[in-house]
């Protein structure tokens, strides 16, 4: 038998992570916690507007307080706080937290009290909480660690672009912008947002908006060495989903050039961080598994002064399921720690 796995929060993120794990020899989801009636949340789960309709749709059913996904049942709760749920009960190894209600080692504690073992959130979380991305920083884990953040879906895709270039060209300082799909915190049509948010007030499929983005700081959390050199903003456009990120940095070094960079990146591509020279456009990185996809038609390179130079380079990543594909990551390596042990 697996790693057993709570979902709670069954949304955009929870649903996409569920496809991910489902059919994993080592996981077994065993139950999801959502307020959302069981007819809803299987619907939801069978059909996808962005990533395609699931390949188990035609072997879903909802009941009261569960639903069966390809003859397997999966226990439902509607419980609004987590020390409430019966994770104890269940043998809960790890609850995946993709809620947004739990982002605080004492609220994610909650969890831990009611009998999970890690506490993995899908946002980042407080400055006592462990911030991961899967192929930078995962090593900083231990088999003690149970409570971790997986960070944001944009600094899991600039992460792994900022510390190879770091390695190649020392970075003094540096700015990200991330052209962003719409998300949920934004208006369909022109309306109040509930945040009182002015601009995400504007018909999302209408403007291009610009807006707040933390993930190029985070990454200084990420990465210490640039604590306190990057800064960045969004602009959310009128896609559904995709997202291209550039990173415009001054760097250090000699004979630094375009050529040289993307054979740098090229190099240090894997698993978790892609590479290409292929023309992309937002449509084609859905549904990818990379944390992102370095574009290396893209790269610019400026001297500005001796062993001084001004960089752009660019990735494309798929805003919810690259970085569920990084959350799954380290979510096995997670597990594997604990194991070990």
């Amino acid at each position: 038998m697996g790693t057993k796995i709570a979902i709670n929060g069954f949304g955009r993120i929870g649903r996409l992570t569920f496809r991910q794990i489902f059919d994993s020899h080592e996981l077994e989801v065993t139950a999801i916690n959502d307020i959302t009636d069981t007819d809803m949340l299987s619907y939801l789960l069978k059909y996808d507007t962005t990533q395609g309709t699931y390949r188990y749709a035609n072997c879903i059913e909802a009941g009261s307080n569960y639903i069966t996904v390809n003859k397997k049942k999966i226990n439902v709760y509607n419980e609004t706080d987590a020390v409430n749920l019966p994770w104890k009960q269940l043998g809960i190894d790890v609850v995946i937290d993709c809620s947004g209600a739990y982002l605080s080692k004492e609220k994610a504690q909650r969890h831990i009290k009611a009998g999970a073992k890690i506490v993995l959130l899908s946002a980042p979380a407080g400055s006592d909480i462990p911030t991961v991305v899967y192929g930078v920083n995962h090593n900083i884990l231990l088999p003690v660690s149970n409570i971790i953040s997986a960070a944001s879906c944009s600094t899991n895709a600039l992460a792994p672009v900022v510390k190879t270039l770091n390695a190649y060209a020392p970075i003094q300082s540096g700015i990200m912008t991330v052209v962003h799909g719409f998300t949920g915190t934004q208006m369909l049509v022109d309306g109040p947002q509930r945040r009182g948010n002015y601009r995400r007030s504007r018909a999302a499929s209408s403007n291009i908006v610009p807006t707040t983005a933390e993930a190029a700081k985070a990454v200084g959390i990420v990465i210490p060495d640039l604590r306190g050199k990057l800064m960045g903003s969004a602009v959310r456009v009128p896609v559904p989903i995709g997202c291209y990120i550039t990173f415009t940095a001054v760097v250090c070094g000699k004979d630094i050039s375009a050529d040289n960079i993307n054979k740098t990146m090229k190099g240090a591509s894997s698993e978790f961080f892609g590479y290409t020279e292929e023309e992309y456009v937002s449509s084609d990185i859905i549904g990818n598994t990379y944390a992102s996809i370095f574009d290396a038609t893209q790269t610019l390179v400026i001297q500005s002064h001796p062993d001084e130079y001004q960089v752009r380079v660019s990735a494309w990543f798929d805003n919810e399921n690259s970085f569920v594909s990084q959350m799954v990551r380290i979510l096995k390596y997670a597990v594997s720690l604990k194991s070990a042990n």
